[in-house]
């Protein structure tokens, strides 16, 4: 498997499995996730799949998750 960092290509990894929400418009205006083999997370711009992936933790994306199940940050839109 190809090293996964903060800021790789978001197209390096072939072998990871990119989805998006069923919500996101046709004009390709929403971000991308793909899960990784430690249980963390990848997320990039569907826009520029190439672009820079931001990589998370299993602890960072739950955390992150369990704030907006909690409505934390419903502020934002």
């Amino acid at each position: 498997m190809t090293e996964i960092y903060n800021g790789m290509p978001g197209d390096s990894n072939t072998e990871l499995s990119w989805r998006k929400s069923q919500r996101s418009g046709p004009q390709g205006n929403c971000v991308e996730v793909a899960k990784l083999p430690d249980g963390g997370v990848a997320v990039r711009n569907s826009r520029f799949a190439g672009g820079p992936a931001l990589v998370f933790t299993k602890a960072e994306i739950e955390a992150f998750l369990g704030g907006v199940q909690d409505g934390e940050f419903n502020y934002l839109v």
